[in-house]
């Protein structure tokens, strides 16, 4: 499907730096933008909302086999160091 919009100036030239700096021409990058952005009707004001959102849809508590977080990240972090670049 095609759709044709005008876009103010400021906005196509934001949008042309943020394609510029992800190396993407702007078409792509705003297909992207459209694509992935995130949609929440009444996003979260305050943390504990963003965390009672986070536990509703399930971020919170989504990795039951991580019982030691610090222990996990340092092993990640551990990995990481040690791979092989390529």
């Amino acid at each position: 499907m095609k759709i044709n919009i005008e876009l103010p100036s400021d906005l196509e030239n934001e949008l042309s730096a943020e394609a510029s700096q992800l190396k993407l021409p702007l078409p792509e990058y705003i297909l992207r933008v459209l694509s992935f952005r995130p949609f929440l009707p009444n996003p979260p004001q305050t943390g504990l909302d963003l965390l009672a959102y986070w536990e509703s849809v399930g971020v919170i508590n989504s990795r039951p086999d991580i019982a030691d977080s610090q222990q996990h990240a340092r092993q990640l972090r551990n990995q990481a160091e040690k791979r092989e670049r390529v």
